[in-house]
């Protein structure tokens, strides 16, 4: 805790009866002229003053700070929590099970090891949707996610009792984040410190990268690898430079047919544009007030999909106003409005902070759109996605499917119909009851491929399946699931859909995974579930679903006819991540949507649709039916919400979030400060990182004789380096599984085995759709074993070259390692003996992550790239200058050599991305986990 009070800050704050102790931004000159995000660092900076390594510099240099200079001066951030949910908060209870053995062995105490700030995890990765459509879906795929997490499950209560302010909400509770703004926010903390209250700015980091989602209540946070949580939860500063920030003014009002899905993908495309990697992004202006909080959590949660460290929105009378609704005690939101007056936190449109760069948006100029088919960022304006998705369809089907040409149309009785007919039945949307096309024709001016399969589905409807068919259909992710607006939207159009007649496809998969229960309160008490469920849309569970990876398989008729006619099938999902390979193995093409949209792409049945100008379908009269025919108006939207949804929905909700249902409290626990690790387990194994280690450090070398493990394109996601979803029988993993006698249906997800590293290690760079330009035309987690010359696996590749000695390096593009603060993107990285990673851009997370791991992140001079300097990934590698390092400098570019098979060589000078004195001591202590055992251990 802090020691030292420079600026004489340190005073009192009276609210009602109570009496807090605050630290007086007001106290230090230039502060008040800072954007609202600069001010939380400066209040955290003062709090924490120590002498050493936080003082009274650190605090003047953001009250100078100068908003056109770059970013140069490290500063150390204290959060005032951390947020996990399970897929990243296992590994990081097993590294901290792990590490409370490592201190004893280096004589310290193992109690050591404990979250010094409240830390909470959410489990909501796990539920997988194999069941879906059907009134029992709910139950039977929470019957399954124990059954397929028992380990998982019994780990974390054990953690739960092991660590203190450690908590566990339960599975079937909600999505973290979520759960993080109706529940776990406190917009200010409150802390007793030596005997006296003190209140704080609600600050947090999260081992999710959606973390920023909390930024809708002017919480500052941000995702961040679980490495990097578990040191803040030890206690450990985040280090990181004073940043630029973008202040991003809103003017206006959101149209009408347009939602908050819609403004959140048009910022998103903005701000990706505009280059706000690393950089703070801060929303304001007098649109600010007209933004509700749902729609401002929404635009938070995109941060990590437009590269920024956080996406914030200061406090207001809306925040407020939240806060109540969500049964917030009052004393709490009393206490937030006279703090964020005190300190200069409130919202004031009159006054406009300095910012490093300026960007606008009139709200009121945004229409309807969708993104994809495998980024965020690549919105789609509505009315062209037709006709955007008949050129994209082209990258997807083989070259002799691509050439455009007309065709009669297809028959059922015809095995396959592979054309590009002048009428399309799938597109038009015209069947009977049964589902069966009824080949009432309409122009099809795209003339984009088409190979027409037919199918006959478990039930017995004969359909067809085409290139373009939207197969599955899902309103799942803390994106939007968060947002009152857009879910009763899309329980409106499913209501309008329903009583016009209509009905969704029958190929397609539909599915609901709301946020919270809270959602699903409100949709009984407006009578909406009805309608989603004669849509298809069931409650199939409280999780990020779909959008993690977890949609559970297609029905296998249509997985079947899929994957024997290489289909290029589609999935339309209200989340924020539609990566290649990420949402169902049999799907290539992803397309994030609005949840409304979600019931119109399910009704439709085909990306292949112009929603202006083609029905939907027929009212029983015969008249067509339109999507602006079933759209609600706002008003109508207003209305269900103010009927719909009440405190007391939150109250009771949220009233015993941590004790869970009798399947949790059911559990058997395991007892004792240190974990009794199961030799047999497949899901937790003691990790590898600490063996070996000692009280100093060995210093580190320079690299020499590395060779390429893969070289890999641009925008490169975690997901690409470790996939979340389904294991691949015949891969490394799933091979390694099936040893330990695992049968296929239980082999779970990459996800829920992230406490296991033996399996994490196989699946690095196993993404089905990862392209390794070492195999050209390969897809998947192959590559060139240069000691043979033999394709194989990426994983036995690796082994190969550990057994002869040899260290490896990466090659990239752009943006390598954008997505999730997926901590085993970096781990994975390391295990495999990857000593660094060369790429033209990195993206924020992941490049601190492979710090923490003790991978040299580098970047080719400004300008250059793997092809520019003629580098094809046969070359061996030496990276000198490392050793720099050893004497507490941090070199800014290190020199490459890399040398041909022929003699030849080509020499660069790398950029080292290691960009503060603390993530230097990270990588000199060989990972940031050792770095703060040895503190810990010298403490």
């Amino acid at each position: 805790m802090s020691s030292v009070d420079s600026y004489r800050s340190k005073g009192t704050l009276e609210v009602g009866d109570a009496s807090y102790e605050i630290y007086r931004l007001a106290a230090v000159p230039g502060v008040e002229r800072l954007p609202y995000s600069l001010k939380v660092l400066a209040e955290n900076l003062l709090r924490t003053e120590d002498g050493a390594n936080i003082t009274a510099d650190h605090v003047r240099a953001l009250a100078e700070w100068d908003p056109q200079a770059e970013p140069d001066t490290e500063i150390q951030f204290t959060p005032a929590r951390v947020i996990m949910q399970d897929f990243t908060g296992v590994p990081c209870i097993v590294d901290l099970a792990t590490m409370r053995e490592a201190v004893a062995e280096l004589g310290g105490d193992p109690s050591r090891i404990n979250p010094l700030a409240p830390a909470e995890l959410v489990i909501d990765h796990s539920v997988q949707i194999d069941v879906a459509g059907r009134p029992d879906a709910f139950e039977r795929n929470v019957a399954f996610e124990y059954e397929r997490n028992f380990e998982r499950y019994q780990f974390l209560r054990w953690g739960q009792t092991a660590f203190d302010d450690f908590k566990v909400v339960p599975p079937g509770t909600g999505i973290v984040h979520q759960v993080n703004i109706e529940y776990l926010a406190r917009t200010v903390m409150t802390r007793e410190v030596n005997g006296v209250l003190r209140a704080y700015p609600d600050t947090c980091v999260g081992t999710d990268s959606h973390t920023t989602m909390v930024n809708g209540l002017g919480v500052l946070g941000w995702g961040v690898g679980g490495i990097e949580a578990e040191a803040a939860m030890l206690g450990q500063p985040v280090s990181m430079l004073i940043p630029r920030v973008v202040g991003f003014k809103l003017s206006g009002s959101i149209p009408a047919g347009v939602t908050a899905t819609d403004v959140v993908l048009t910022i998103t495309q903005q701000l990706r544009q505009h280059g706000v990697v690393g950089k703070f992004v801060e929303f304001y202006g007098d649109g600010v007030a007209a933004v509700p909080l749902a729609n401002r959590a929404t635009i938070g949660n995109m941060s990590p999909e437009f590269g920024s460290t956080c996406a914030i929105f200061p406090i207001d009378d809306v925040t407020l106003e939240y806060l109540r609704l969500t049964g917030r005690a009052d004393d709490q939101v009393a206490l937030v409005e006279a703090y964020a007056k005190e300190q200069g936190l409130w919202h004031d449109p009159s006054q406009e902070p300095v910012y490093s760069e300026y960007l606008e948006l009139d709200l009121g100029s945004v229409v309807p759109s969708i993104a994809g088919p495998k980024r965020p960022q690549d919105r789609i304006e509505l009315t062209d996605a037709k006709k955007s998705f008949a050129t994209t369809i082209l990258d997807y089907v083989p070259d002799n499917e691509a050439a455009p040409y007309t065709a009669p149309l297809s028959s059922l009785d015809e095995s396959v119909d592979e054309t590009f007919p002048a009428s399309d039945p799938i597109a038009a949307g015209h069947d009977d009851a049964s589902g069966q096309p009824s080949h009432v024709a309409y122009d099809n001016t795209a003339s984009r491929p088409h190979k027409r399969v037919p199918v006959t589905l478990a039930d017995g409807t004969q359909t067809e399946i085409d290139h373009g068919s939207v197969v599955i259909a899902s309103i799942t992710s803390c994106t939007n699931t968060s947002n009152p607006s857009v879910m009763l939207a899309a329980a409106l159009v499913a209501k309008k859909a329903v009583e016009k007649g209509l009905a969704a496809k029958p190929w397609v998969k539909t599915s609901m995974a709301p946020g919270s229960k809270v959602v699903t309160d409100y949709y009984e008490k407006a009578q909406m579930w009805p309608y989603l469920e004669k849509l298809g849309f069931h409650l199939v569970g409280y999780g990020c679903a779909t959008c993690i990876g977890n949609s559970g398989p297609l029905p296998e008729e249509v997985s079947a006819a899929v994957n024997e006619h290489d289909l290029s099938v589609v999935s339309v999902l209200s989340g924020n991540r539609n990566f290649e390979g990420r949402i169902n193995p049999d799907v290539k093409m992803n397309y994030l949507a609005s949840p409304p949209l979600v019931i119109a792409y399910a009704l439709a049945g085909t990306m292949d649709f112009d929603f202006a100008n083609e029905p939907l379908g027929h009212a029983e009269d015969g008249t067509p039916v339109f999507l602006a025919d079933i759209w609600p108006s706002p008003e109508e939207v207003q209305a269900t919400i103010d009927q719909a949804i009440d405190r007391g929905m939150f109250t009771k909700d949220y009233a015993d979030v941590f004790a869970g249902d009798e399947r949790w409290q059911g559990l058997p626990t395991p007892v004792g400060d240190t974990f009794e690790w199961d030799a047999d387990s497949t899901y937790v194994r003691k990790p590898p990182y600490f063996e070996g280690m000692t009280n100093e450090p060995e210093p580190v070398q320079d690299v020499t004789g590395a060779r390429v493990l893969a070289k890999l394109g641009d925008s490169v996601t975690t997901d690409h380096i470790s996939p979340a979803g389904a294991i691949k029988a015949d891969s490394p993993a799933g091979r390694y599984l099936a040893e330990h006698g695992i049968e296929r249906r239980d082999f779970n997800s990459y996800g829920s085995r992230r406490g296991n590293h033996e399996v994490m290690i196989r699946g690095t760079f196993a993404n089905i759709r990862l392209r390794n330009q070492l195999v050209p035309g390969v897809e998947g987690g192959f590559t060139v074993d240069h000691l043979t010359g033999e394709q194989t696996t990426i994983y036995d590749a690796a082994q190969s070259y550990a057994a002869a000695g040899i260290p490896l390096v990466i090659l990239g593009g752009k943006e390598y390692g954008s997505g999730s603060s997926r901590d085993w993107a970096a781990k994975g990285t390391a295990l495999l003996g990857v000593k660094a990673v060369i790429t033209e851009s990195f993206e924020r997370i992941h490049r601190s992550n492979l710090i923490g791991m003790g991978v040299l992140p580098l970047q080719f001079p400004a300008g250059e790239t793997a092809e520019s300097l003629g580098l094809d990934g046969t070359e061996v590698f030496d990276i000198a200058g490392v050793t720099g390092l050893n004497e507490g400098v941090t070199p800014r570019t290190l020199k490459v050599t890399a040398t041909k098979g022929d003699g030849s060589v080509v020499e660069f000078d790398a950029v080292l991305r290691i960009d503060t004195p603390g993530e230097a001591d990270y990588y000199r202590n060989g990972g940031i986990l050792q770095y703060v055992l040895r503190s810990l251990v010298a403490s």
